[in-house]
């Protein structure tokens, strides 16, 4: 139905006759002549329909408005002089059209299209008219092009595609399942995978040797801007492999990626910090290396403080922490009131409180200075490195709380005070993870159940680690792996530690714990969000921008309606019956 794309006619093709379709992006009457932008895919071109050329055209034009779906037939001649267009690629040319077919018209829009301002739920509702605008498009593109190399790097080395089971068994994996009842077997129901762990780690006692899979995952958990309902995962295992190997595949998956999308000085190695350090430094284990303002540790001067707080938080050391956060220049940036102001930031996070002190000419200042000796005050300076016009923030507690609020803390300063570099990707190796981790006295895996410990014989469960490792980009968990289990006994000692009995061990995960007894090789891998990948390949700061048809926070699609009631009739089949509840 036509010649050309949009941007394809250019000066070469002055004097042609061609065809081009698309959507009015606008158009404008000068006196008995009308022009119209008509955009496709690639962009736009400069239609002009003359009476003089054709008169039915311009009749037609006449009737067109913006989103109007034509096809238009015209010679294409060069713009007069002083009318080119530098912003546009087809900017010093427009078509004469002397056939003009509308193909459909449109209703007025909702919004307009690219305009940033419309309320979200209104974009959501009518996405197939925002996925119309360029900024979309080209996320798609990108999303499209990485897609493509994903495979095509590992098919280089490799690993076979294979596609895992959507409807599978309802597995303890961490987040809520997705539940479908079956009809065929009344009162028992599917799981949508939450991953294809599982299933990955049977191709490897398959023999398989190197698997991935472009997948889909789905959690029923509380969202946020990087989390959807159901998510895309780049799935990779493979056999016969160390923590490094699976990290070169990686690597180089990630290069090949980013240079295919045009990113330039992509490291080809990652460098490694442990969990440990990444917690006690920067109070997260996927902590963003695009900026300094590390924290220090300074526990043991606050236990020789007079201050009867701090000494008696000083004095359990392996539950509690005392971080110094140097905040560079901070005493000519930001007011009293601002640095009071911080403390109901980190107060949302469970902090009691947070400390300062100013750096002047004469030494440190603030509230808290009264509960040190001299010496100690000057430790503080030496340790934290401060210089004159510096703040240094304090945070004390409860080791786990005090990681989460300072590790915000310390996001929040740098974003307040600009510092955070655009365009820059700072990636990293997290290695060395707990196996497990203790809330209210229930032991669960950090990672998942099917990660390789290190050692189970440690008195402390937390102080056992993994062989696992999480790749982080901008302080975005990008993806992350393990070398697995794959031998029985270890298996089900993990299930035991975490309070799993025989019995439910057996119901659960019978025929991977049968599979293991089968001479099941060594095998390990790693999982990456492609559409986090892609979020921060385009620059967005939500994956919904980078999902064709995501659902909103909660969980809703809001084009579709779903999720909706069904008829009595379905239910009935499914051998379900919804019972009404009373509203509080």
């Amino acid at each position: 139905m036509r010649t050309h794309y949009c941007t394809q006619v250019t000066e070469k093709n002055i004097g042609d006759t061609v065809t081009v379709a698309g959507w009015v992006n606008s158009r404008r009457d000068h006196g008995g002549i009308i022009f119209i932008d008509l955009r496709d895919k690639d962009g736009l071109v400069q239609l002009v329909c003359d009476p003089q050329d054709s008169k039915e055209s311009l009749e037609k034009a006449e009737t067109v408005r913006d989103e109007f779906v034509l096809i238009a037939t015209g010679k294409v001649r060069a713009r007069g002089e002083g009318l080119e267009n530098p912003n546009l690629i087809t900017g010093k040319i427009e078509i004469v059209v002397s056939e003009l077919t509308i193909e459909n018209k449109s209703k007025p829009m909702p919004f307009e299209l690219g305009d940033e301002k419309v309320n979200e739920e209104i974009r959501l509702r009518n996405r197939f008219l925002e996925l119309r605008t360029p900024k979309a498009y080209d996320i798609f593109k990108l999303r499209s092009k990485a897609t493509i190399q994903v495979r095509n790097t590992l098919d280089e080395l490799g690993f076979l595609d294979v596609e895992t089971p959507i409807l599978t068994k309802s597995t303890p994996e961490g987040a809520r399942d997705y539940l479908v009842p079956s009809r065929v077997h009344p009162g028992e129901f599917y799981a949508l995978p939450q991953s294809p762990q599982l299933f990955k780690q049977l191709l490897m006692v398959a023999g398989f040797d190197k698997y991935f899979q472009i997948a889909k995952c789905f959690r029923d958990e509380d969202l946020r801007a990087d989390r959807q309902p159901e998510f895309t995962q780049i799935d990779v295992e493979m056999s016969f492999c160390d923590q490094e190997d699976v990290m070169k595949v990686a690597e180089k998956l990630i290069y090949d990626v980013f240079t295919a999308c045009g990113k330039e000085n992509i490291p080809t190695s990652f460098p490694r910090m442990t969990y440990k350090e990444a917690m006690e430094k920067y109070g997260s284990d996927k902590p963003d290396l695009r900026f300094e303002m590390p924290m220090v540790d300074v526990i043991d001067i606050f236990e020789k403080s007079s201050n009867e707080i701090f000494s008696s938080i000083a004095k359990d050391k392996k539950n509690n922490r005392i971080k110094a956060l140097k905040c560079p220049n901070g005493d000519n940036i930001f007011s009293k009131r601002q640095m009071k102001g911080f403390e109901d930031y980190v107060r949302k996070f469970g902090a009691k409180g947070l400390g300062y002190f100013q750096m002047k000419e004469d030494g440190l200042k603030g509230p808290l200075t009264k509960f040190f000796t001299e010496e100690d005050l000057e430790e503080i300076i030496k340790v934290t490195e401060l210089e004159v016009g510096d703040v240094v923030f304090f945070g004390a507690g409860e080791k786990k709380t005090v990681w989460d609020y300072m590790g915000r803390f310390r996001l929040y300063l740098a974003d307040q005070m600009d510092i955070v570099p655009a365009n820059t990707y700072k990636f990293l190796w997290v290695v060395d993870f707990p196996m497990f981790e203790v809330e209210d006295g229930r032991t669960k895996a950090l990672h998942h159940p099917f990660t390789m410990p290190k050692d189970l014989n440690k008195d402390d469960l937390e102080d056992i680690e993994s062989v696992a490792y999480d790749i982080v980009l901008n302080g975005t968990e990008l993806g992350g792996g393990s070398i697995r289990i794959h031998k029985e006994e270890i298996q089900s000692k993990v299930f035991e530690l975490m309070g799993i009995s025989q019995e439910e061990a057996e119901a659960k995960f019978g025929f991977l714990l049968n599979a293991l007894q089968y001479g099941a090789p060594s095998h390990g891998g790693f999982a990456m969000g492609l559409d986090r990948m892609i979020m921060l390949l385009a620059g967005t700061d939500s994956i919904r921008d980078v999902i064709a048809f995501p659902k909103t926070q909660k969980a809703q699609c809001l084009l579709t309606d779903a999720p909706s009631p069904v008829d009595n009739e379905q239910l009935k089949e499914l051998s379900l019956r919804i019972r009404q509840t009373q509203q509080a």
